[in-house]
């Protein structure tokens, strides 16, 4: 098995919008100047994406508000909206606890 030499790796990961870990840590101002003018920037450790860096509006629109709206609204409109659901209890077996 041979290895590759550190300079060919880089040059295999220096593809567009892709950032070795080491780079985007010593070029962080430009990689978030890139996430705005170019979108998303992969950031790669080994040879794999580990993460990606967004614009933080893209990151909002994506994660959306978490007030629980699109899951009443949802709810609402089912056919099955006027079933009435009883959860079903049990008891559990109580436990012997010895201090």
């Amino acid at each position: 098995m041979t290895k590759t030499p550190t300079s060919q790796r880089r040059r295999r990961d220096r593809r567009p919008g892709r950032w070795l870990l080491q780079d985007a840590k010593a070029r962080f101002s430009e990689l978030v100047r890139r996430v705005r003018a170019e979108g998303p920037q992969h950031v790669t450790v080994h040879g794999r994406d580990e993460v990606v860096v967004i614009a933080a509006e893209e990151f909002r629109r994506l994660k959306g508000e978490q007030t629980g709206e699109a899951l009443v609204t949802v709810m609402q409109a089912s056919p099955y909206r006027d079933v009435d659901v009883e959860p079903r209890r049990s008891r559990f077996p109580a436990r012997d606890v010895r201090l």
